[in-house]
C-alpha cells in the first residue's frame, strides 16, 4: 500500500507552481490542475521511498538511493532543467531553514540531510559543471 506524504501547504504549492523559485529562471508549468495533483502524489511517493531507504540504513551513496535521486532529477525535468550548481542549491534548501526542510523533517527526522547528501553525490557524478 502506498503511503501518502503530507506536505505543508506552502511546499505543496512550491513543488508544482512556484514560478519565483531561486533554483532556476527556466521553470515551466503549463500543466492542468489534475496533472499538478498527480505530480504532488508522485513526489510524495518518491519522498516516502527516500524515507524508507533512510530508515533501512542505506547510505546516501547506495545504488538504490542514487537511483531514487535519478528519479527525483527526472521529476524536476518536467518543470526545469537544473544545472549541477542549481540542483545542489535545491538540495541545500533541504537542510537550511525552508518549507522544503520542514516538510522533509515532518516525514522523517534527518530526511532533509539524507536527501541533501544523496542529491549532492548524484549531481557530482552525473551533471557537468
Amino acid at each position: 500500500m502506498a503511503h501518502r506524504v503530507r506536505f505543508q501547504p506552502q511546499l505543496r504549492a512550491t513543488i508544482v507552481s512556484d514560478r519565483s523559485s531561486f533554483h532556476s529562471s527556466q521553470y515551466q508549468n503549463n500543466y492542468s490542475k489534475e496533472e499538478n495533483q498527480k505530480f504532488t502524489v508522485a513526489f510524495g511517493e518518491l519522498t516516502q521511498e527516500f524515507a524508507t531507504a533512510m530508515r533501512s540504513g542505506l547510505a546516501s551513496s547506495d545504488d538504490h538511493v542514487q537511483e531514487l535521486v535519478k528519479q527525483h532529477y527526472e521529476f524536476c525535468l518536467q518543470f526545469w532543467t537544473p544545472t549541477k550548481e542549481a540542483y545542489k542549491q535545491l538540495a541545500l534548501s533541504y537542510i537550511l531553514p525552508s518549507p522544503y526542510r520542514d516538510s522533509y523533517e515532518n516525514v522523517a527526522k534527518g530526511l532533509g540531510k539524507y536527501h541533501y547528501d544523496a542529491l549532492c553525490i548524484w549531481a557530482d557524478k552525473n551533471l557537468a559543471d
